[in-house]
């Protein structure tokens, strides 16, 4: 098995490709510690016996690991790629039996739903597309009051242009589509 790796804008976080499924249809997982991810991943737990790793995300069909800073990559990616070959081949789940990767959502007044329905349109087909495509994702936390709330997760959170990403960027774009949202908030995990 060949894993290909890419850089991503945050520099203490590494892109994995497997070139097969890892989550598939089943959406994202963050992970931003291990005991977050004890009895729901295996990977995850894997990845974090590694002490250099501080936070794993799945995607699609990709791994986002972050090291902690004080780590060195040339040293860190090859254990981390041989971990990553060893599970894939084996063919193991990344889940745990009964577990996935339900995601939480805030509760939606019915009067919002509408609004939030298009926010939730423009966020999956407008910007988690090229969020993933720099390692992470982007989660919809809640709606109220004209402020949308959300998190950054994987290769995003923590990156230094997230915060400018959302406010310019995502901020903008809903503002424009969507006239009841009148700000973004970025909610950590």
């Amino acid at each position: 098995m060949f894993i290909e790796t890419e850089d991503t804008p945050n520099p203490e976080t590494l892109k994995f490709l497997p070139g097969r499924a890892v989550m598939g249809a089943a959406g994202t997982a963050d992970f931003g510690d291990v005991v977050s991810a004890e009895g729901r991943s295996e990977l995850a737990v894997e990845l974090f016996a590694h002490a250099d790793v501080r936070r794993v995300f799945l995607g699609n069909d990709f791994v986002s690991i972050t090291k902690h800073p004080e780590a060195d990559w040339p040293a860190l990616k090859p254990i981390l790629l041989g971990l990553l070959t060893s599970f894939f081949e084996a063919n193991r789940p990344v889940f745990v039996e009964g577990q996935s990767a339900s995601a939480v959502d805030a509760a939606i007044a019915e009067k919002d739903s509408e609004t939030v329905q298009r926010i939730r349109d423009l966020l999956d087909e407008r910007v988690r597309p090229a969020v993933a495509s720099d390692g992470g994702d982007i989660a919809f936390r809640g709606y109220r009051d004209g402020i949308v709330y959300l998190s950054m997760q994987g290769a995003c959170s923590g990156c230094p242009s997230s915060r400018a990403t959302l406010k310019h960027g995502v901020e903008n774009m809903l503002r424009h589509y969507v006239p009841e949202v009148s700000a973004v908030e970025q909610v950590e995990d």
